[in-house]
């Protein structure tokens, strides 16, 4: 069976104006990413990994290159039109979790809703059921300091599950977590991997989940050295 392609870098740079002079901070990137694949970026700090995460979620731009995404490039697009792609492409999940204190688990997971359009009859049915993937839909009306670490991040990751994302870029998922809640929450990825084929992406400097991802990318000096 043909693997659908999903992300084509083809050789892409990202070149910031600093105090010093131009830093950097990736260099010819070339890199193919197709659906269902449960990846890890690895690198130490400053290799390039929150850039190109950036980039891949539409939050930056590429000095050169191209960025094909679903067959389509999309380096040279519109803000407006990248920020529509973003919000219905792309699930986030972030290591402060970034919920909102004074809004519920379920308003937490809506909200992604409320920023594409006007709140379907159904959006809140939508995210309760996401909440029950993730296991907390008991826990819908809680805010999320009546939440554990963990639980909010599950909140996360309905909230990003809520568009029918194409893919979930995880930053540092479990950088705020002890290891018994981040091997949770990391079964949880690898659920919704194996058995919805979702494409995962994670950052991350942890050992133990890059050993659980099928593929991890390393970055060096903006560069990738392994694939």
């Amino acid at each position: 069976m043909k693997l659908q392609s999903l992300v084509n870098f083809e050789n892409l740079n990202k070149i910031y104006q600093a105090d010093h002079g131009k830093f950097h901070a990736l260099k010819n990137i070339n890199l193919k990413i197709n659906k269902g694949e449960l990846i890890a970026v690895v690198g130490a700090s400053g290799s390039g990994k929150s850039t190109l995460m950036n980039i891949l979620g539409f939050l930056d731009r590429p000095t050169s290159g191209k960025y094909i995404f679903l067959e389509n490039e999309v380096s040279k697009l519109k803000d407006e039109k990248l920020s529509e792609i973003r919000n219905k492409k792309i699930g986030f999940v972030f290591q402060s979790f970034f919920l909102l204190p004074r809004l519920s688990a379920l308003q937490n997971v809506m909200l992604p809703i409320q920023y594409r359009d006007k709140i379907s009859k159904n959006a809140k049915q939508q995210a309760l059921s996401m909440l029950q993937k993730v296991g907390i839909n008991h826990l819908a009306s809680n805010k999320p300091k009546q939440l554990s670490g963990g639980q909010q991040q599950r909140v996360a990751i309905a909230r990003s599950l809520i568009n029918d994302p194409e893919v979930i870029l995880a930053d540092e998922p479990t950088g705020a977590l002890d290891s018994k809640t981040s091997s949770d929450v990391m079964d949880l990825f690898l659920k919704l991997n194996k058995e919805e084929k979702r494409t995962i992406i994670i950052v991350t400097h942890d050992k133990e989940v890059s050993r659980l991802c099928n593929r991890i990318i390393t970055l060096e000096d903006g560069a990738i050295v392994e694939n």
